[in-house]
Protein backbone atom coordinates (compact mmCIF):
# COMPACT_ATOMS: atom_id res chain seq x y z
CA UNK A 1 0.00 0.00 0.00
CA UNK A 2 2.77 2.45 0.63
CA UNK A 3 2.80 3.37 -3.55
CA UNK A 4 -0.60 3.01 -4.10
CA UNK A 5 -3.53 5.22 -3.15
CA UNK A 6 -4.54 5.69 0.26
CA UNK A 7 -8.61 6.75 -0.98
CA UNK A 8 -9.59 2.74 -1.38
CA UNK A 9 -8.92 1.96 2.08
CA UNK A 10 -10.15 5.55 3.78
CA UNK A 11 -13.53 4.83 1.76
CA UNK A 12 -13.59 1.24 3.39
CA UNK A 13 -13.02 2.86 6.76
CA UNK A 14 -15.58 5.50 6.16
CA UNK A 15 -18.01 3.11 5.28
CA UNK A 16 -17.19 0.95 8.49
CA UNK A 17 -17.59 3.95 10.56
CA UNK A 18 -20.90 4.61 9.45
CA UNK A 19 -21.72 0.99 10.26
CA UNK A 20 -20.32 1.03 14.08
CA UNK A 21 -22.39 4.48 14.99
CA UNK A 22 -25.76 3.81 13.51
CA UNK A 23 -27.21 1.97 16.64
CA UNK A 24 -25.96 4.78 18.66
CA UNK A 25 -28.25 6.46 21.32
CA UNK A 26 -28.04 10.13 22.32
CA UNK A 27 -26.51 9.77 25.72
CA UNK A 28 -23.63 7.63 23.35
CA UNK A 29 -23.37 10.51 20.51
CA UNK A 30 -22.71 12.75 24.04
CA UNK A 31 -19.61 10.44 25.04
CA UNK A 32 -16.34 12.34 25.63
CA UNK A 33 -13.89 11.00 22.54
CA UNK A 34 -10.36 10.91 23.33
CA UNK A 35 -10.09 14.38 21.97
CA UNK A 36 -9.58 16.94 24.64
CA UNK A 37 -13.01 18.72 24.91
CA UNK A 38 -14.76 16.72 22.10
CA UNK A 39 -17.49 14.40 22.35
CA UNK A 40 -17.79 11.63 20.06
CA UNK A 41 -20.57 13.79 17.86
CA UNK A 42 -18.53 16.63 17.66
CA UNK A 43 -15.36 14.38 16.71
CA UNK A 44 -17.56 12.68 13.88
CA UNK A 45 -18.49 16.25 12.55
CA UNK A 46 -15.26 17.44 12.43
CA UNK A 47 -14.82 14.09 10.21
CA UNK A 48 -17.25 15.02 8.35
CA UNK A 49 -16.73 18.54 7.75
CA UNK A 50 -13.05 17.25 6.46
CA UNK A 51 -14.16 15.15 4.24
CA UNK A 52 -15.98 17.97 2.46
CA UNK A 53 -12.94 19.82 2.63
CA UNK A 54 -11.23 21.15 -0.34
CA UNK A 55 -7.64 23.71 -0.37
CA UNK A 56 -9.90 26.74 -1.90
CA UNK A 57 -12.30 26.10 1.48
CA UNK A 58 -9.90 25.74 3.94
CA UNK A 59 -7.98 28.72 2.97
CA UNK A 60 -11.75 30.67 3.08
CA UNK A 61 -12.29 28.90 6.17
CA UNK A 62 -8.99 29.80 8.18
CA UNK A 63 -9.45 33.34 6.99
CA UNK A 64 -12.69 33.91 7.87
CA UNK A 65 -11.81 32.48 11.05
CA UNK A 66 -9.17 34.41 11.71
CA UNK A 67 -6.49 32.56 10.81
CA UNK A 68 -7.24 30.60 14.26
CA UNK A 69 -7.68 27.23 12.91
CA UNK A 70 -9.17 25.93 16.04
CA UNK A 71 -11.79 28.21 15.63
CA UNK A 72 -12.38 26.78 12.09
CA UNK A 73 -12.73 23.84 13.48
CA UNK A 74 -15.32 24.61 16.24
CA UNK A 75 -17.17 26.61 13.23
CA UNK A 76 -17.38 23.53 11.33
CA UNK A 77 -18.43 21.26 14.44
CA UNK A 78 -21.27 23.65 14.75
CA UNK A 79 -22.34 23.65 11.58
CA UNK A 80 -22.76 19.92 10.86
CA UNK A 81 -24.52 19.81 14.28
CA UNK A 82 -27.25 21.80 13.59
CA UNK A 83 -29.21 18.36 12.62
CA UNK A 84 -29.77 15.43 14.59
CA UNK A 85 -27.44 12.40 14.84
CA UNK A 86 -29.28 10.58 12.01
CA UNK A 87 -28.94 13.32 9.72
CA UNK A 88 -25.27 13.36 10.62
CA UNK A 89 -24.92 10.50 9.82
CA UNK A 90 -26.80 10.77 6.17
CA UNK A 91 -24.58 14.03 5.64
CA UNK A 92 -21.44 11.48 5.92
CA UNK A 93 -22.64 8.79 4.05
CA UNK A 94 -23.24 11.41 1.22
CA UNK A 95 -19.59 12.47 1.47
CA UNK A 96 -17.89 8.86 1.80
CA UNK A 97 -16.68 8.35 -1.14
CA UNK A 98 -15.42 11.53 -2.37
CA UNK A 99 -11.92 12.25 -2.22
CA UNK A 100 -11.61 15.97 -1.55
CA UNK A 101 -9.27 16.90 1.09
CA UNK A 102 -7.42 19.84 2.99
CA UNK A 103 -3.71 21.20 1.96
CA UNK A 104 -1.45 18.87 2.86
CA UNK A 105 -0.55 14.84 2.21
CA UNK A 106 -2.72 12.74 1.54
CA UNK A 107 -1.49 10.08 4.13
CA UNK A 108 -3.10 12.74 6.30
CA UNK A 109 -6.38 11.93 5.18
CA UNK A 110 -5.49 8.13 6.08
CA UNK A 111 -4.04 9.07 9.38
CA UNK A 112 -7.13 11.55 10.19
CA UNK A 113 -9.38 8.23 9.36
CA UNK A 114 -7.71 5.96 11.95
CA UNK A 115 -6.79 7.99 15.08
CA UNK A 116 -9.93 10.01 14.89
CA UNK A 117 -12.16 6.83 14.43
CA UNK A 118 -10.27 5.56 17.31
CA UNK A 119 -11.12 8.65 19.20
CA UNK A 120 -14.55 7.77 18.80
CA UNK A 121 -14.47 3.65 19.00
CA UNK A 122 -12.55 3.47 22.16
CA UNK A 123 -14.74 5.57 24.44
CA UNK A 124 -17.48 3.76 23.05
CA UNK A 125 -15.78 0.94 23.53
CA UNK A 126 -15.83 -0.82 19.88
CA UNK A 127 -13.59 -2.73 18.87
CA UNK A 128 -12.13 -2.88 14.90
CA UNK A 129 -9.55 -3.98 12.85
CA UNK A 130 -7.78 -1.65 10.74
CA UNK A 131 -5.65 -3.29 7.91
CA UNK A 132 -2.17 -3.31 9.35
CA UNK A 133 -0.72 -1.59 5.94
CA UNK A 134 -2.60 1.07 6.41
CA UNK A 135 -1.48 1.34 10.27
CA UNK A 136 1.81 1.38 9.22
CA UNK A 137 1.36 3.34 6.31
CA UNK A 138 -0.05 6.09 9.11
CA UNK A 139 3.09 5.57 11.35
CA UNK A 140 5.70 5.83 8.84
CA UNK A 141 3.78 9.87 8.07
CA UNK A 142 3.76 10.69 11.80
CA UNK A 143 6.99 9.72 12.76
CA UNK A 144 8.34 12.86 10.26
CA UNK A 145 6.13 14.96 10.82
CA UNK A 146 4.94 17.86 13.20
CA UNK A 147 1.99 19.12 10.84
CA UNK A 148 -0.37 20.28 13.71
CA UNK A 149 -0.22 17.22 16.14
CA UNK A 150 4.07 16.97 16.72
CA UNK A 151 4.44 13.88 16.35
CA UNK A 152 8.21 13.95 15.01
CA UNK A 153 9.05 15.85 17.60
CA UNK A 154 6.80 14.08 20.42
CA UNK A 155 8.75 10.55 19.58
CA UNK A 156 12.47 11.71 18.88
CA UNK A 157 15.15 10.12 21.30
CA UNK A 158 13.01 6.79 21.61
CA UNK A 159 13.14 4.02 19.52
CA UNK A 160 9.36 2.83 18.93
CA UNK A 161 9.18 -1.17 17.63
CA UNK A 162 5.83 -3.04 16.79
CA UNK A 163 5.06 -6.16 18.73
CA UNK A 164 2.26 -7.42 16.19
CA UNK A 165 4.16 -7.23 13.03
CA UNK A 166 7.98 -5.80 11.61
CA UNK A 167 7.90 -2.43 12.24
CA UNK A 168 10.42 -0.44 13.88
CA UNK A 169 11.68 3.25 13.74
CA UNK A 170 14.12 5.60 15.85
CA UNK A 171 16.80 5.05 18.48
CA UNK A 172 17.41 5.34 21.97
CA UNK A 173 15.20 3.95 24.64
CA UNK A 174 12.43 1.48 23.16
CA UNK A 175 8.83 1.76 23.75
CA UNK A 176 6.97 -1.17 22.08
CA UNK A 177 3.57 -2.38 21.87
CA UNK A 178 1.13 -3.05 18.97
CA UNK A 179 1.28 -0.69 15.89
CA UNK A 180 -2.21 1.23 16.26
CA UNK A 181 -1.30 1.63 20.44
CA UNK A 182 1.99 3.32 19.13
CA UNK A 183 0.15 5.62 16.55
CA UNK A 184 -2.09 6.39 19.08
CA UNK A 185 0.65 7.29 21.13
CA UNK A 186 2.41 9.08 18.38
CA UNK A 187 -0.21 11.60 17.80
CA UNK A 188 -0.91 12.49 21.61
CA UNK A 189 -3.45 10.14 22.80
CA UNK A 190 -2.76 8.97 26.56
CA UNK A 191 -5.64 5.70 26.26
CA UNK A 192 -3.06 3.62 24.60
CA UNK A 193 -0.35 4.09 27.33
CA UNK A 194 -1.18 0.77 28.83
CA UNK A 195 -0.67 -1.34 25.55
CA UNK A 196 2.82 -0.17 25.44
CA UNK A 197 6.35 -0.88 27.50
CA UNK A 198 9.78 -0.36 27.44
CA UNK A 199 12.43 1.70 28.79
CA UNK A 200 11.58 5.13 26.98
CA UNK A 201 7.42 5.03 28.39
CA UNK A 202 8.35 7.10 30.80
CA UNK A 203 10.26 9.62 27.96
CA UNK A 204 6.67 9.29 25.94
CA UNK A 205 4.58 10.06 28.73
CA UNK A 206 6.11 12.97 29.13
CA UNK A 207 6.04 14.20 25.77
CA UNK A 208 1.89 13.74 25.95
CA UNK A 209 -0.99 16.22 26.74
CA UNK A 210 -2.11 15.95 30.45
Amino acid sequence: MTTSSPWPTIHDERRALVDDLEPLTDTQWSTPSLCERWTVRDVFAHMTATEKMTPPKFVGKLVGSGFRINTMFEKDIAHEEEGTPAESLDEFRAHMGDSTHPPGPIDAMLGEMIVHAEDIRRPLGIAHEYPMDAVIRVADFYKNSNLLIGSKSRVAGLTLRATDTEWSTGSGPEVSGPMLALVLAMTGRRAALDELSGDGLDQLKSALPK
